[in-house]
C-alpha cells in the first residue's frame, strides 16, 4: 500500500443542527487500516478531552435477578437457566453504604441497575430515596431500570438524578436475534422522556452478540445520529454466561473492539466513551490502546450487576502504568 493510498481525508464532522452520519461514513471509518483509525481517534480525543483523565463510574445492583425480559445476553432474565438468582431489593442503607464505599476508592459517578422491565410506581418511589442521598455524598447518579412510564423521569430528576442509562444494545436490523419482549422504538421511546425531564443520557451497547461489522457501524450510527448526542456511551463486550442464549458467541476479534472504541470517538467527540462489560477479560495492552483510541470513562469495583470487573487494585495499578488520573 503505497503513501497516496493512505492519505485519508479526515472523517465528517457532525453538526446537529443539520448533518447527520450515514451508514456508508460510519463503515468506512471502520474500515480504516487499524493504526491510522486509532490516530485519528487520538487526535479527535485531544481535541475536547485531557487525555490524562479518566472519569470512574461504579454500578450496582439494587434489584437482582427476575427480569421478565428475554435479552439473549443476560443471566437476570427468567427465561434463562443461569447461576443468578431472583434476590429482592437492597435497602436505602446497603445502597448508600455501597456508595460510600466508591466514593471512598474514587469513583465521581454512582449507578444503580434493577432488572425491571420498568419500575412500577411503588418500586420506583424506593428508588427516589436512594437517589436523594446518593446525591448528598457528592456523586452523580445514574439509573438504568428499564422502560419509563411518562411522569417517571421527572420524578427521578426532582429526586437528584444527573444521568439515565438505556443501552440501545445493538443495531436495528440485529435488535429481533437478541431480544423478543421489547421493540427497539420502546428503546428510543425511554430515552425520549429521559430528555423531556431534563436528564443527561448514558446511551451504548453491546458488541460480540454475533453481529456483523455493518452492523457494529448501525450501532454506532444510531447513537452518534441521536439528537443531543448522549453525553455518556458505555461500549460493552460481551461476557459469556452460561445459560443465556449468546454463551456460545463467537468470541470478537480484539482489534474489532478497540476499532469500535474509535468509530464511536470520532462519531461522538464530545461524549464520554466508557470501557464497560468485558474489561476484566481484556489484557491491559488492548486497554491502553482503548485509551488511546478515545475511550476516557470505565466502571470502577470489582462487580458490574452480576458480572466480573477488574478489582479496584488492579485499575489502579494499571492507571499508574498509563499515567492516568481519575477525573
Amino acid at each position: 500500500m503505497n503513501q497516496a493510498t493512505i492519505a485519508f481525508q479526515r472523517p465528517p464532522k457532525l453538526h446537529p443542527e443539520q448533518d447527520l452520519w450515514s451508514q456508508q461514513e460510519v463503515e468506512a471509518l471502520y474500515d480504516l487500516p487499524f493504526m491510522e483509525l486509532v490516530f485519528r481517534a487520538a487526535e479527535v480525543h485531544r481535541q475536547h478531552f485531557d487525555p490524562s483523565l479518566v472519569q470512574l463510574s461504579t454500578l450496582v445492583s439494587i434489584k437482582t435477578g427476575g427480569c421478565p425480559e428475554d435479552c439473549g445476553y443476560c443471566p437476570q432474565s427468567m427465561h434463562h437457566e443461569t447461576p443468578v438468582e431472583d434476590q429482592p431489593m437492597m435497602t436505602v442503607d446497603e445502597v448508600l453504604e455501597a456508595a460510600r464505599v466508591a466514593k471512598a476508592n474514587g469513583a465521581g459517578r454512582f449507578c444503580m441497575g434493577a432488572a425491571w422491565r420498568g419500575p412500577k410506581d411503588a418500586d420506583l418511589e424506593q428508588t427516589l430515596g436512594m437517589v436523594q442521598q446518593v446525591k448528598a455524598l457528592g456523586l452523580q447518579t445514574c439509573a438504568t431500570f428499564g422502560l419509563l412510564k411518562d411522569g417517571q423521569a421527572e420524578k427521578l430528576k426532582d429526586a437528584g438524578l444527573d444521568f439515565y442509562n438505556h443501552n440501545l444494545d445493538t443495531a436495528p436490523d440485529k435488535y429481533a436475534d437478541i431480544i423478543q419482549t421489547r421493540e427497539y422504538e420502546d428503546r428510543l421511546d425511554t430515552l425520549g422522556k429521559v430528555r423531556s425531564a431534563g436528564l443527561s443520557v448514558c446511551c451504548g451497547g453491546i458488541v460480540g452478540l454475533n453481529e456483523t461489522r455493518e452492523q457494529r457501524a448501525g450501532l454506532i450510527l444510531q447513537l452518534a445520529n441521536l439528537d443531543p448526542q448522549p453525553e455518556s456511551v458505555p461500549v460493552n463486550n460481551l461476557v459469556k454466561v452460561t445459560g443465556t442464549p449468546l454463551d456460545g458467541a463467537e468470541s470478537l476479534d480484539w482489534t474489532e473492539f478497540v476499532r469500535t472504541i474509535a468509530v464511536a470517538r470520532l462519531t461522538m467527540p464530545k461524549s464520554f466513551i466508557r470501557l464497560s462489560a468485558g474489561r476484566r477479560e481484556m489484557p491491559e495492552a488492548m486497554q491502553a490502546l482503548c485509551f488511546l483510541a478515545g475511550a476516557n470513562s470505565i466502571f470502577y469495583g470489582d462487580k458490574l450487576l452480576t458480572t466480573g470487573n477488574p478489582d479496584v487494585d488492579a485499575d489502579r495499578l494499571l492507571m499508574d502504568k498509563l499515567g492516568l488520573q481519575p477525573m
